[in-house]
């Protein structure tokens, strides 16, 4: 395990409010930081503008303010940061890592795709532009060997990014970075030593590891926590219509939120103010006891008794 002092971080995306999936997320980061007396950053990935909301960053803010979750330091925000993805990109095409690719979407759609639903690259543009074609985005160059990480939650794992994924884009078609790029950049940038989000991101791991690899840059340590479903079993989100969290009953919510994570509060704090809760739950947290399955929001919210405004 990493042994510089613990830094962790909670990465929002700005395209709407925080809803219950997104504050169990940023509870774990802050809890596992906490405990051992680090920092928590946060960082604003609104990388993909064209999908974000004006207002949503401040919303978040205000947020995470009101639930007790303060982090330490100014707000990194991706959106001014493409002067450090740049580099990082001409980094990858020195070392001969990089080609251009033609592949639209609908190009791809008969290539076979992976146990997550991601189309596997069939590597169409890997040793050259068909005749005729153009540069729409850019690819990294992955090779045919696994790569293994052990997660502090799902143990040991492994993925062949060849097989499971294929070369995979950096910089997209429509000019933006892409996400797989400023993570691994913006980590060290923050000098993140520790990360802990949800676990559908488990499977980008391998990737943001090649490009730390290729860039010459130290991986941290990682946890993926469960997801929060809908009674549909669908990831809450903003696409499937999770409510933003609520402005009462805060304290109900987050022992909602603890209990999700395996750390239940005792009976006599179940209705106690957030920063009472997160006292207790820093002081008691324990990774090991976050569950690897995904959990079900309750739809009908805290117990009757919990739900009083907070102050």
């Amino acid at each position: 395990m990493n042994s510089a002092p613990y830094v962790g971080r909670f990465a929002p995306s700005p395209t709407g409010p925080l809803h219950f999936g997104s504050l169990v997320a940023a509870v774990a980061s802050c809890l596992d930081a906490r405990a051992v007396g680090g920092r928590w950053l946060l960082r604003m990935e609104d990388l993909d503008w064209p999908r974000c909301e004006p207002s949503a960053a401040d919303a978040i803010l205000r947020q995470l303010e009101a639930y007790g979750l303060h982090w330490d330091g100014a707000v990194l925000v991706q959106s001014q940061r493409d002067g450090a993805y740049a580099e990082a990109l001409a980094t990858l095409e020195e070392l001969g890592a990089l080609y251009p690719c033609a592949c639209t979407r609908s190009q791809l759609t008969q290539a076979p795709r992976n146990h997550e639903g991601e189309i596997i690259y069939p590597g169409t543009c890997r040793n050259g532009l068909p005749a005729g074609s153009i540069t729409r985005a850019w690819r990294v160059r992955v090779p045919d060997v696994s790569t293994h990480f052990h997660d502090r939650i799902h143990g040991d794992m492994q993925q062949n990014l060849a097989h499971e994924v294929g070369d995979f884009i950096v910089k997209r078609a429509d000019g933006l970075f892409a996400y797989q790029l400023a993570v691994v950049v913006d980590d060290v940038f923050q000098g993140i030593t520790h990360v802990v989000r949800g676990a559908d991101l488990l499977w980008n791991t391998p990737r943001q590891i090649y490009l730390q690899s290729l860039l010459g840059l130290p991986t941290p340590v990682y946890a993926h926590v469960p997801l929060i479903t809908n009674v549909a079993g669908q990831k809450l989100s903003k696409q499937t219509h999770a409510p933003a969290l609520p402005d009462c009953g805060r304290g109900a919510v987050l022992t909602q939120a603890l209990a999700a994570l395996g750390q239940p509060p005792p009976v006599e704090l179940m209705c106690a103010e957030p920063a009472e809760l997160l006292a207790w739950a820093s002081a008691h947290w324990k990774i090991e006891n976050v569950p690897t399955q995904a959990a079900i929001a309750n739809p009908a919210g805290a117990p009757e008794n919990c739900l009083t405004p907070d102050p």
